[in-house]
């Protein structure tokens, strides 16, 4: 039976090995102690897995021992020394450039490269650049370990399709991609994943081939979320509602039903970098790619530019204002901060001189205050607010009575096109 470790326990990691230790011995790593606290008494503040669920395949010593299925979690190097099948599932970021930080990634190289051990197998699942796997990673394993690439240990790649806050397209539902650094090796990584994902798998001929893959899947959307970001932009201007139009538009059996909005999240706002970056290095300036990010990273400027345009036209004074930004997160229903896009428009409408109030009902106000400097709270304001701003739809502010939030001229602006009545939306 395999002894699987799984380095890094957040979005991805823990759901990938609370499903493995359905059937295997499995030890979650993580080198942040709270994370491991936390999951040791049962919860996961991150929501991706419910607690019965956690608690269900939780143990209180290493499963290694006695070859029997279930998690223990762990912060101790000497937990996963016995491991066979090591997968990596940490964050793969961009720096303030843009540019791809493949820090997180060398680290846990080097946590597995000090356990590697003869005829072990080690998973990426991080998403990367084609070539990152056997050009960045291997290095790192063979030079900590001492061992010999495709001789003595052996690599795959199976990029993850992690939707937070989804409850419907959970890890085991999503058709996973799985490769090899050799065929044997390809055939080994698909088995252990096909055991336990039911929608099954694909098996890709090579590595390159399935990073390549996974990079291409968020540049899809991230071109096709672009594209309708000009269209409201456009419709805006000949005053003509978006909605309506993509409504219209979508009649057609093959219209693909993209919404105009903010492209955030560690994913879709992320991987087009790391395409670009490995063109760019090769001599190859990649225009659509880039124009679409460009197009996406200026929509926080352009909806706080819209908010104080309705604002003027109902004669409320800009300077001074008090704006309730509704949501924080970078996407709706679920507590993920990560790469946000609101913080944009906030800072957008801090600088016209608004004081902006931030309610997240989901958002952990120490995380965000750590990561943007933005103080919020997860209790419903008491006061009222010249303009209201809908950044994300959480189910929480559908059950809202806005009118109790508004001053007499209140702006209701928002984003996402949910709320019955607003003034304004993208």
């Amino acid at each position: 039976m395999k002894r699987i470790a799984v380095i890094g326990l957040g979005y991805v990691g823990l759901p990938l090995a609370r499903l493995f230790a359905t059937k295997y011995p499995v030890v979650g790593f993580d080198i942040n102690q709270r994370r491991i606290d936390e999951l040791r008494g049962g919860k996961d503040l991150t929501l991706e897995v419910e607690a019965d669920a956690l608690q269900g395949v939780l143990v209180q010593e290493n499963p290694y021992c006695g070859d029997e299925k279930g998690l223990y979690v762990s912060s101790q190097l000497a937990d996963i020394e016995d491991a066979d099948f090591y997968v990596v599932t940490v964050p793969t970021p961009v720096d303030k450039h843009n540019r791809p930080d493949l820090t997180p990634l060398y680290r846990a190289s080097e946590t597995v490269g000090n356990v590697l051990k003869q005829g072990d197998i080690v998973v990426y699942e991080s998403t990367v650049y084609p070539g990152v796997t056997e050009e960045e990673c291997v290095p790192v394993l063979e030079k900590v370990s001492g061992l010999r690439f495709n001789k003595d240990f052996f690599a795959g790649y199976s990029p993850e399709r992690i939707n937070p806050g989804d409850k419907e397209h959970t890890v085991e539902k999503i058709l996973k991609v799985t490769s090899g650094s050799t065929p044997e090796t390809g055939r080994k990584v698909d088995e252990v994943y096909r055991s336990v994902i039911t929608a099954g798998t694909h098996l890709a001929p090579a590595i390159k081939v399935a990073e390549a893959a996974k990079v291409i899947e968020n540049s899809q959307r991230d071109i096709n979320i672009a594209f309708v970001n000009e269209l409201a932009k456009i419709f805006n201007i000949l005053g003509i509602n978006t909605q309506d139009v993509l409504e219209a538009a979508g009649t057609k059996w093959n219209f693909l039903p993209f919404r105009p909005g903010l492209v955030g999240g560690h994913c879709i706002g992320v991987d087009p970098y790391y395409l670009a970056q490995k063109a760019q290095e090769h001599g190859y300036h990649p225009e659509i790619i880039l124009a679409g990010r460009r197009l996406n990273d200026s929509m926080g400027a352009y909806v706080a530019a819209q908010v104080v345009k309705a604002m003027i036209k109902k004669g409320i004074n800009v300077n001074g204002a008090e704006v309730l930004m509704l949501g924080i997160t970078f996407k709706e229903n679920c507590p993920d901060v990560r790469n946000t896009k609101i913080v944009d428009v906030i800072s957008a409408l801090i600088d016209y001189g608004i004081h902006i109030t931030t309610f997240d009902p989901r958002a952990d106000p120490v995380e965000v205050l750590h990561e943007y400097g933005i103080e919020s709270t997860t209790e419903q304001p008491s006061g009222k607010f010249d303009a209201l701003v809908l950044g994300v739809a959480h189910r929480e502010f559908l059950k809202i009575d806005l009118t109790k939030l508004k001053k007499e001229k209140a702006v209701v602006y928002d984003v996402k096109g949910i709320l019955p009545e607003c003034d304004d939306k993208l």
